[in-house]
């Protein structure tokens, strides 16, 4: 392959107004601002040889292009050869500070120094290579962006327990403002898989089990995103598809599923996205029915180019193009990049295969139109968002310690808003602020790293709320604040329980923090694809986030035993369960006067806890997950298809502890009444709710749709509409929501769908087992 490296002094080639990106001395139509978009591409292109056209469609690793030491920051040795020599076109990560990229505090990139860090890379691609093309730097952001100094919301399974769109859609637009005023252009999410199986490690990362709330939220953040007026960033969701309905809760296994199941609710949310804009999209590891969803051509090309019309890019998983070759459908690298480039893949994430791309044109395997086409897409959203016309970024368009407070406030609401109360026996909650003394006992009570889940960069001191720490804030100067770890998460040592039972014996109530972690740390073990390798090790708290798939579903180590000695004190019992996935807690439901579901909280999440518990505020989180009780119903979820005897097992109910939509407030609601009226495109439903307590609080209002005779066999019910709606205490609203005609069809095979008439059972209320409103209507 030929060298693309040339030298250039940059006084040579930085012109008022433009650049002269292939230093020819004169004003290339790429190189002109004012040039229409497609005349740049196409003037582009013809400059290009096919190797440069290849390299473009490479996206690696960022981390190791850059050194640290101090203040100074370098380019390595790496940069040469990734840049100037394969003419990499994207970086993945180039911010990113975690264990398994080795980047920390001391070595990583903050805020202030990543904008030196981007533009040295930047100016590097400009004046180092024949064309001058600049980078397109692609960013983690399923929970904010994963970057040191940035802001850690709560994880995707706490975000879409919001059951707010406009609030998750203000994260998105924060999250792209942290990544563009670094020199950013893409963030890595959001993830619309659905949670199929508690047993999966990558629970965390999504919305939930639902595909229509998965869609809803997955637009939301995906739209705030792009949308963001003034800083702007590609959305990449991910990932594409059936990721989380593997066999045995396995990351990345075989997925069984048929082609009716697969597109009335798998496919869904990735369609509601493309429809809605979206310009990135990521396959995923898994295959379905023996085709690996990087080289599936019937559903990158016909499905999602073709009938949905995406104009974005398909870009792959972590190194799942060179993954094909372990699956046994490739002999090598070479033919595994083939395969993916045939079936539509446009971009490669690991940047390995497409390095073979040239040889492959070459020896008529591929054709260099196929590798014109991804490159169009590439192109395309390079002009437009400005990167050859202002690739640089200055110390004074950085991030302000005002928008990142502004974040801060908005991660503190979002967590707030996601925390589910899922038990509260004699109204134990809220607690006094003047209590006389408080035990804060349990392995996630204060430890600042079991707050963030997976996906998470280092944090300062002091940066994370823990639980303890919300406490200490919120009670009375009077209160006495015992705290005692207890135990670890799974850890099997039993050093810290007297400790912890001495802590609650000397105090009048007790708040026990318990859960699971994604934290990762500097003795965890990585897969090549960054996927924590399952451990054995019980030093770690890590039992969940991507690669840590759970085969039971209890809590481990001796929480359960933490919990018993707490309740044999006698004192009020709060349990806060901090976690990544739904676990089978009919303990915690037996034992606890009070249970509050937190997930990962982020940044915020202490402050949001005790918020709850002394009443700051009210709770309305609602589960997006059926919580099992116990792992032998796993998969169980609320939209099953009809059957005779789903909800029986030998030992008990196949129903689960909590059910999909479930949620408790301090106060109550009441459904009066509803009114169902057809249109043309929509069906209008109204509902009349009352606040029939005494505190102010929000209520998400749920419909559910049952198509009582249908074409092939259909659930039980399905979600359809959903509106969170703040009362004051007393009040009476009648809230409207739109069924879209289309959310009713059905699909016929072929990808093609219909509506069928019928007679359609419409359900409302606040979950998905107490829906008081129930009409049949007729629609044709």
């Amino acid at each position: 392959m030929p060298t693309l490296y040339v030298s250039a002094q940059k006084e040579d080639i930085y012109h008022q107004g433009w650049i002269d990106f292939n230093k020819n001395g004169t004003k290339d139509v790429y190189e002109d601002p004012k040039a229409n978009i497609d005349a740049r591409i196409d003037d582009l292109m013809r400059q290009m040889t096919l190797e440069e056209k290849a390299g473009q469609l490479l996206t690696k690793f960022g981390w190791p292009l850059y050194e640290r030491k101090g203040d100074q920051i370098t380019l390595t040795a790496e940069a040469q050869k990734t840049l100037a020599e394969q003419g990499t076109g994207s970086l993945w990560g180039f911010m990113r500070a975690d264990p398994w990229t080795q980047k920390t505090l001391i070595n990583g990139l903050n805020p202030t120094y990543a904008i030196t860090a981007t533009n040295l890379v930047q100016r590097y691609c400009i004046e180092h290579t024949r064309l001058g093309i600049p980078l397109l730097l692609a960013e983690e952001c399923p929970h904010g962006h994963m970057a040191i100094g940035t802001t850690s919301f709560p994880t995707g399974i706490g975000q879409a327990s919001t059951w707010n769109p406009d609030l998750l859609r203000r994260m998105g637009a924060a999250q792209a403002k942290e990544v563009r005023k670094q020199g950013g252009h893409i963030g890595y999410g959001p993830v619309v898989d659905l949670a199929k199986d508690s047993r999966w490690s990558r629970v965390e990362e999504g919305f939930g089990e639902d595909p229509f709330l998965a869609g809803e939220l997955g637009v939301a953040v995906m739209q705030g995103m792009q949308e963001n007026p003034d800083y702007p960033v590609i959305s990449t969701v991910k990932h594409f598809t059936a990721y989380g309905s593997t066999e045995g809760g396995h990351n990345g296994g075989s997925a069984h599923l048929g082609e009716t199941e697969l597109n009335e609710q798998i496919l869904p949310p990735f369609r509601k996205v493309v429809e809605a804009g979206l310009l990135s999209l990521m396959t995923s590891y898994n295959e379905i029915d023996g085709v690996p969803c990087t080289g599936n051509p019937y559903l990158l090309t016909e499905v999602v180019k073709k009938r949905w019309g995406f104009k974005g890019f398909i870009v792959s998983d972590l190194f799942s193009i060179d993954g094909m070759t372990s699956l046994g459908v490739a002999e090598d690298l070479k033919d595994a990049a083939r395969i993916a480039l045939n079936a539509g893949v446009d971009s490669d994430l690991g940047g390995q295969a497409y390095l073979r791309l040239p040889e492959l044109v070459k020896e008529g395997k591929v054709s260099e139109a196929r590798i014109d086409e991804a490159l169009r897409q590439i192109l395309y959203l390079k002009f437009s968002f400005g990167l050859f016309d202002k690739p640089f970024r200055t110390e004074a368009e950085g991030l302000t310690k005002e928008e990142l407070a502004e974040h801060r406030a908005l991660a503190r609401e979002i967590a707030r808003q996601s925390i589910v109360l899922l038990k509260n026996d004699k109204q134990i909650l809220p607690l006094k602020k003047e209590i006389r003394s408080i035990a804060v006992i349990g392995p996630n009570a204060d430890t600042p790293y079991n707050m963030l889940g997976d996906y998470t960069a280092p944090q300062a001191e002091g940066q994370v709320v823990t639980v303890l720490e919300g406490i200490r804030k919120a009670v009375s100067k009077h209160t006495i604040v015992n705290y005692a770890k207890g135990c670890a998460i799974r850890d099997m040592s039993d050093k810290g329980l007297a400790e912890a039972r001495e802590a609650a014996e000397k105090s009048d109530a007790i708040v026990l923090v318990l859960g699971g972690s994604s934290a990762r740390d500097f003795r965890t073990e990585y897969e090549a694809t960054a996927a924590a390798k399952a451990s054995q090790n019980e030093e770690s708290d890590m039992e969940s986030g991507e690669g840590n798939d759970r085969k039971t579903l209890t809590l481990m180590g001796r929480q359960h035993e933490l919990l018993e000695m707490m309740k044999a004190t006698g004192k009020p019992l709060v349990v806060v369960l901090i976690k990544g996935r739904p676990l089978a807690v009919k303990d915690c439901d037996e034992i606890a006067d009070a249970l509050i579901d937190a997930w990962y909280p982020g940044i915020e999440g202490g402050n949001a806890v005790a918020d709850v518990l002394f009443g700051d505020y009210n709770p309305a989180g609602r589960l997006t997950v059926s919580v099992p009780e116990s792992v032998g119903q796993v998969p169980v979820f609320y939209n099953h298809n009809r059957s005779n005897n789903r909800s029986n097992y030998v030992e008990g109910t196949g129903k689960p502890l909590y059910p999909f939509g479930y949620g408790l407030s301090y106060t109550t609601f009441t459904y009066d009444k509803m009114t169902l009226t057809p249109e043309t495109d929509a069906l209008k439903v109204r509902v009349q709710v009352t606040n029939s307590g005494a505190k102010a609080g929000d209520e998400v209002i749920q419909v559910y749709v049952k198509d009582k005779v249908c074409s092939h066999a259909k659930p039980i019910m399905e979600l359809k509409a959903f509106r969170r709606v703040h009362f004051d205490a007393g009040e009476t609203q009648e809230v409207e929501l739109r069924i879209p005609r289309a959310e009713l069809e059905v699909y016929q095979g072929n990808g093609q769908w219909t509506f069928e008439p019928g007679e359609f059972v419409i359900m409302a209320g606040g979950s998905s087992d107490k829906l008081p409103l129930n009409e049949t209507i007729y629609l044709k």
